[in-house]
């Protein structure tokens, strides 16, 4: 799958296509619904398919201390588009620029002008442009004005509800793992890659791998256990916090931390998936790095106790 980043590295080449745009984080079941419809209309009009996300996210842009949690880093959802075949992802850099510009301007300079849209999919609740004014409606219309059809997205709905990223944010706070999986129509997980930490949890005897999260907020917190895939490893068992590590940092600073029950590997620069399977406490601030210890132990303890039950 190509990457374009951002409208100025729009070529002629890239004109002709059908499009969607959105946040697309998590690539959720309703996500994927949206994305079929285009593979599907791709096929029939024998054009690439684009999709179009923004780089920061608008909400982050605007407020990034109140914004959602990400699902999903970017190379995450990049790795989930490509799974689904999508042509090309078009990634613009959300600016104050991209804000202000007049809802007109938006349809002109990116699906006219960048790129030559014939059908394009929108979110019946999307909007762009200064004042949020641009929405379905106007994209309709000039399609009229410009020669493409646009739809709006399909929907997909689960126990009587909307897929959406925000009641996957509501499950994983739940830690109900189950629903998460269904939303999204995988098991949620964190993949990243191994960099080097304090090495405190090799000198306290659990020793970890510590991932990059990519991102400003993390949609869980606390302690879990987790199956890990990458350099080798198949489902490996292992025990995970995500959190800010009170005890030991400033606690502002969001960390996935990973260790592999009954093994220890050097996996400094190697990619990992964390599966995550079941919550077993809250992150908390210890008093001592010896009580850290002691109930990192426990927390090693339970975790065996529930794969064993399963």
């Amino acid at each position: 799958m190509e990457l374009i980043r951002g409208l100025h590295n729009l070529r002629p080449r890239h004109r002709g296509c059908v499009a969607t745009i959105g946040a697309f984080d998590g690539v959720h079941q309703g996500h994927q619904a949206v994305i079929g419809h285009l593979l599907e209309k791709s096929a029939e009009l024998a054009l690439p398919s684009v999709v179009i996300v923004f780089e920061p996210l608008p909400g982050e842009y605007f407020s990034p201390k109140m914004a959602p949690a990400r699902l999903m880093s970017f190379r995450e959802k990049f790795r989930a588009i490509e799974a689904l075949g999508v042509d090309r992802i078009l990634r613009i850099c959300f600016t104050a620029q991209l804000q202000t510009m007049p809802a007109q301007l938006f349809i002109d300079s990116i699906f006219v002008e960048g790129l030559g849209v014939d059908y394009i999919v929108l979110g019946d609740d999307f909007r762009f442009g200064m004042d949020r004014k641009g929405d379905l409606a106007l994209v309709r219309e000039q399609g009229l004005r410009y020669g493409y059809e646009a739809v709006p997205t399909p929907t997909r709905s689960f126990s009587g509800d909307r897929v959406s990223s925000t009641r996957i944010r509501e499950a994983l706070a739940d830690a109900d793992f189950e629903l998460a999986g269904a939303l999204l129509g995988r098991p949620y997980s964190m993949s990243g890659k191994v960099v080097y930490g304090r090495q405190l949890g090799r000198e306290i005897g659990a020793p970890t791998a510590n991932l990059g999260l990519h991102r400003l907020k993390a949609p869980l917190s606390g302690v879990y256990v987790v199956e890990v895939s990458g350099a080798g490893l198949n489902r490996a068992q292992g025990v995970a916090n995500v959190g800010t590590r009170p005890t030991v940092d400033d606690g502002t600073r969001a960390n996935l931390e990973v260790h592999l029950l009954d093994r220890e590997l050097d996996l400094y620069g190697e990619r990992l998936e964390v599966v995550f399977r079941h919550k077993l406490r809250e992150e908390k601030k210890f008093d001592s790095v010896d009580e850290l210890k002691t109930n990192i132990a426990r927390d090693f303890e339970r975790a065996r106790a529930w794969i064993g039950s399963l």
